[in-house]
């Protein structure tokens, strides 16, 4: 296991307790799932044959038992989930640094998610959980994960059919930049469809309230769309290092990140294909790589405030 986590007795000690738990729970979800299954083939060899009456009976019998097993292990899977990122996630975080804690019920409201510009469209469906905050020497942060969606309707023949669109799913970090912006200077990845939103910015209209940054570098510029309120306060924000550290940063990430800066605060949103810190059902808590992907991504959020240096104090907060 990475980062000398496998060395923590007291976690090692949890992970087999709650080892037990989980093989309870995967069993009786695997036999849940199975009397399931067997009553969606019995009623459908049932209707298949000709005997409809038969097949519903035969069907709906270990289709109740196999949902009634799953009632019963509910609870207990809820509490075993809880207790993984309470127990696991969070020592796990205070061995990395004894000021990270973790809420799993919280998460970065969808105000403040609209308030950082990093999305243009606002959300109608909007989730968040597994709030994370600490600091890293002078410099305070959070994270958690977000998955922002909004809906679209259109008028068929059968009626009104709506339709969910991803937004944003994946992990947004906040940290403090110990600078009061005046203006706001947003970084977004020059995929096509901002590249040709950059082309009609330049030379057609502003993006809202904020005009494309001209800056000088050209892997950054390749990389990125920059739109800033304070053109000044952009170049003096985006510093020649500040660039290549956020460079870095983009490709060591899975998928290309989107910055905003807003008052004395920085936001980066670092889109993800799959939800981080849940509890594994049909694999061992025991295996020494089960918790690498979530301990790896904690590390890499809490290592961001080194990879941008913002512990250096170039600024004032006024």
């Amino acid at each position: 296991m990475q980062f000398g986590i496998d060395t923590n007795v007291a976690l090692q000690n949890v992970l087999a307790t709650m080892e037990v738990e989980r093989k309870k729970i995967a069993a009786a979800q695997t036999k849940g799932y199975i009397f399931l299954g067997v009553g969606v083939v019995l009623a459908i060899l049932g209707f298949a044959l000709g005997f409809p009456i038969p097949a519903v009976i035969g069907g709906l019998i270990p289709c109740i038992y196999g949902g009634v097993l799953l009632y019963q292990i509910s609870d207990e899977l809820s509490a075993y989930k809880t207790a993984y990122k309470n127990d696991v996630i969070g020592a796990a975080l205070k061995f990395l640094d004894q000021s990270l804690t973790i809420s799993p019920n919280q998460g970065i409201d969808s105000s403040e998610f609209v308030y950082t510009q990093l999305y243009s469209q606002g959300p109608d469906r909007y989730k968040t959980e597994d709030l994370v905050t600490g600091s890293a020497g002078q410099t305070r942060f959070y994270f958690a994960e977000v998955h922002a969606e909004y809906k679209t309707t259109t008028q068929t023949k059968n009626g009104t059919k709506t339709e969910w669109h991803d937004i944003f799913k994946g992990i947004i970090f906040a940290a403090d930049f110990n600078k009061n912006f005046k203006g706001v200077t947003i970084v977004k990845p020059k995929d096509f469809g901002n590249a040709i939103g950059a082309w009609f910015s330049k030379n057609v209209f502003s993006f809202g309230s904020n005009d494309v940054v001209q800056l000088e570098n050209p892997d950054f510029t390749k990389a990125f769309v920059t739109y800033g309120s304070d053109q000044v306060e952009a170049r003096y924000l985006l510093t020649p290092a500040m660039m290549e550290r956020i460079l870095k940063l983009n490709a060591q990430s899975s998928y290309s990140i989107t910055l905003s800066f807003i008052e004395s605060r920085m936001y980066i949103a670092f889109p993800l294909d799959r939800n981080y810190f849940e509890a594994p059902i049909f694999k061992s808590l025991l295996n020494p790589d089960a918790l690498n992907d979530d301990i790896t991504t904690i590390k890499f959020m809490y290592d961001i405030v080194k990879e941008l240096d913002l512990n250096t104090r170039i600024w004032g907060k006024n």
